[in-house]
């Protein structure tokens, strides 16, 4: 399986770079392409200027053989507009001219001009001494192919948009199927052990059923069926139920403010009436879990720790407020980001996972609120309540 990914991912980049190879090749000939039809149609014109010097030239141009190549010069530019002055700039010959232009005398001037801007005319000095300028322009297929390098610009920029989605859809994909593989396979690994407590739990109460150590016992093996559950979720789309959140905040609150630090003054703020939210009991519950596991190490077992759910027009927050270590700019930048972790031993799956649960099963959103050096942090969950009738 291992090498069959491995070989996929290859594929994958195979693809992009041949894509890529591609896009660029086709800019690079059509540049290639445009500076060459520009040179053939200069070619073109200074042959047509040296065949209109060799036709002016009487003793040349006595020839039969002389008149048909110049004809046939002149009549092979069908697409080159072409103004032919004397040295007062009053033409003398016109090819491929618009008629509107060429009728009026005002705009023919002005075409002139505008030919002499784009192109350096070529000079023809006749047998007499006297000299006649070729103005030329680009053909109406040039013209065109003028705004080509714009849409091969706009195509290589959106390609690049493209190849930003594309790299980054592919980076979370193998994420999403690294992290959903971690935790399924970790929900595999409890389960054999779990079977085995949970045989045991059921032989301590024949001895004593109403013992603290089975009823404390069985509490945990309970939990760790609720936490081998919730590693089994990842991966797979789980059932929202519409349910009071508050209860969930609440049965958090109960489990976890008797297993942490007594050194930690635990609170609650939360309303009291009932507040219904699409989501998965379970999946909240171990965000929530994993927000205030969180908090507790970053206050190193002592300070002040508040679980705070209220809401704000049809917005319900919950907040997680320590009194511990705080962060730095750059961490709060990555916390969020797989792999990433403060702690020494650190995997830095937690808080992927939790925006994960959040952000693609809930529609909600988790961000750090706040957080100060040395201060604390305040991690916030949003999500949207679900509208009444």
């Amino acid at each position: 399986m291992k090498g069959f990914n491995f070989l996929k991912r290859i594929n994958s980049w195979v693809v992009y770079f041949i894509l890529t190879a591609i896009v660029f090749g086709i800019a690079i000939s059509s540049f290639i392409l445009i500076d060459q039809l520009r040179k053939q149609e200069i070619k073109k014109v200074e042959l047509i200027a040296t065949a209109l010097k060799v036709y002016t030239d009487d003793e040349i141009s006595a020839d039969p053989r002389i008149q048909e190549l110049y004809l046939a010069v002149m009549q092979d530019n069908t697409n080159i507009p072409i103004i032919v002055t004397d040295e007062n700039k009053t033409p003398v010959f016109q090819a491929n001219v618009p008629a509107h232009i060429e009728q009026d005398p005002a705009k023919l001037k002005s075409f002139i001009a505008k030919m002499e801007n784009s192109y350096e005319p070529f000079v023809v000095e006749l047998p007499s001494g006297q000299k006649q300028y070729i103005y030329y322009d680009n053909s109406d297929l040039l013209n065109y192919f003028r705004f080509y390098p714009y849409v091969i610009a706009l195509f290589i920029g959106a390609y690049l948009i493209f190849s930003f989605w594309f790299l980054r859809t592919l980076k979370k994909t193998d994420e999403g199927f690294l992290w959903a593989g971690l935790a399924k396979e970790t929900a595999h690994q409890i389960g054999t052990p779990l079977s085995s407590m949970i045989g045991w739990v059921e032989m301590m109460k024949l001895e004593d059923e109403n013992g603290l150590g089975v009823k404390e016992l069985e509490k945990d093996v309970d939990r760790l069926k609720t936490i081998s559950e919730r590693f089994s979720k990842i991966g797979s789309v789980p059932e929202l139920n519409d349910l009071d959140i508050n209860e969930t905040v609440q049965q958090n609150f109960d489990y976890l403010k008797s297993r942490i630090s007594t050194k930690v003054v635990f609170t609650l703020k939360k309303t009291y009436e009932p507040v219904l939210i699409p989501h998965s009991r379970i999946l909240m519950s171990w965000v929530i879990e994993n927000l205030i596991k969180n908090a507790v190490d970053a206050m190193k077992g002592e300070g002040k720790l508040e679980l705070a759910l209220y809401k704000k027009n049809r917005n319900v927050y919950i907040d997680v407020t320590d009194t511990g270590s705080g962060m730095t700019k750059q961490q709060v930048r990555n916390a969020f980001k797989p792999g990433f972790s403060t702690k020494k031993r650190g995997w830095g799956l937690g808080l992927s996972l939790t925006k994960r649960v959040i952000t693609e099963y809930h529609k909600g959103e988790v961000k750090i609120a706040s957080s100060e050096v040395g201060k604390g942090t305040t991690f916030r969950i949003v999500l949207r309540e679900k509208q009444k009738g």
